[in-house]
């Protein structure tokens, strides 16, 4: 049976860390529930990803690459401000760094089968395949490098990309697809994701709303005259529930926190608003710049800690009656009782 936990895969080969022994006695990290959540609502994960999971059960941790079957919305991907863009992912592939792989369905590109794109942790934005077929292929002949040299097995692991490209071959559909990336004919992800980047922060820049927020905070400007200088805020909110603190030597309470709530509450329910499937974010960190910018950052699925104890339940699934989701958006915890 595949597992459903969702431990850590084992550190990476690059040297940067000191390998872990006995990785031939550490199978694949594999959680079917999340990647089924991770598409898109009206979306299925496809027959050819489950089969692969399947395969993969049990299998020594990178014998046909380093990486966890999970899924993960883009929230948790590194690209900026990405809640808004749950509908165009399905990242079923976690690799050790915290780069994330899965299907892309952007505007025009094929809903049944999605170019697979890789979301790298250090700003490497690639599509990796046209199609998952041409993905797992790509796995079984090693093409991949660079940034994306984890999905390579492991230099430790005896590899099993024969026997992976053994079974893609007995699949009924056919041949697995060619890994040829299609040159001009594929779209430009990379620039899709840059424009996100830069579009996202001049919006956040510019929101009334968040313009007031640094206006208010003056007094919490960082000291520093570097550009990336920041002072980190985080806020819980959770029905009728409230609390932000600033991070200074761990979290601590400011002056300011019960003038902004109103501030912060209108923000939330403009944000349903605007994109009503997403319900009400419950945790949200930011940083104040030394220009006045706020940036933000939307926790929809945790649950958030309000005064040293978990939010209430009650008060969290009243915001979700008043702001419901798909229901494989509501997460395990708001979902239960």
């Amino acid at each position: 049976m595949v597992r459903t936990g969702s431990r850590p895969g084992p550190t990476k080969r690059d040297g940067t860390i000191k390998i872990v022994s006995a990785l031939s006695d550490t199978p694949y990290p594999i959680d079917l529930d999340s990647i089924r959540g991770a598409f898109p609502p009206g979306v299925e994960a496809p027959p050819l990803l489950l089969d692969f999971a399947g395969w993969l059960n049990g299998r020594p941790w990178g014998s046909v690459g380093c990486f966890s079957l999970q899924g993960q919305f883009s929230d948790q991907a590194p690209i900026f401000d990405g809640s808004p863009l749950r509908d165009r992912f399905a990242l079923f592939m976690r690799l050790p760094d915290g780069s994330a792989v899965g299907g892309w369905y952007g505007a025009g590109l094929d809903r049944d089968d999605p170019p697979i794109v890789g979301l790298g942790s250090e700003g490497d934005y690639e599509l990796l395949a046209p199609s998952l077929d041409a993905l797992l292929t790509k796995l079984t002949s090693q093409q991949f490098d660079k940034a994306w040299h984890d999905l390579r097995p492991h230099d430790e692991v005896e590899p099993q990309t024969v026997e992976l490209a053994q079974w893609l071959a007995r699949r009924p559909a056919g041949e697995p697809a060619c890994c040829d990336d299609g040159g001009s004919e594929l779209p430009d992800f990379r620039g899709f994701v840059e424009k996100w980047s830069r579009d996202r922060e001049e919006y956040w820049a510019n929101h009334r709303l968040m313009a007031e927020l640094g206006w208010r905070l003056a007094a919490h400007l960082p000291k520093g005259k570097k550009a990336w200088d920041k002072t980190h805020f985080e806020v819980a909110i959770s029905g009728k529930q409230y609390e932000a603190r600033v991070l200074s030597r761990g979290p601590q309470p400011f002056e300011e926190a019960a003038s902004i709530e109103s501030l912060l509450r209108d923000l939330r329910e403009e944000m349903r608003r605007a994109q009503p499937e997403l319900g009400l974010w419950y945790a949200m960190k930011f940083g104040l710049y030394a220009d006045g910018r706020v940036m933000p950052n939307f926790e929809y699925d945790v649950r958030p800690t309000i005064d040293g104890e978990p939010a209430l339940l009650a008060e969290a699934k009243a915001d979700l009656a008043r702001a419901p989701r798909p229901e494989r958006w509501v997460p395990k915890w708001l979902a239960a009782g």
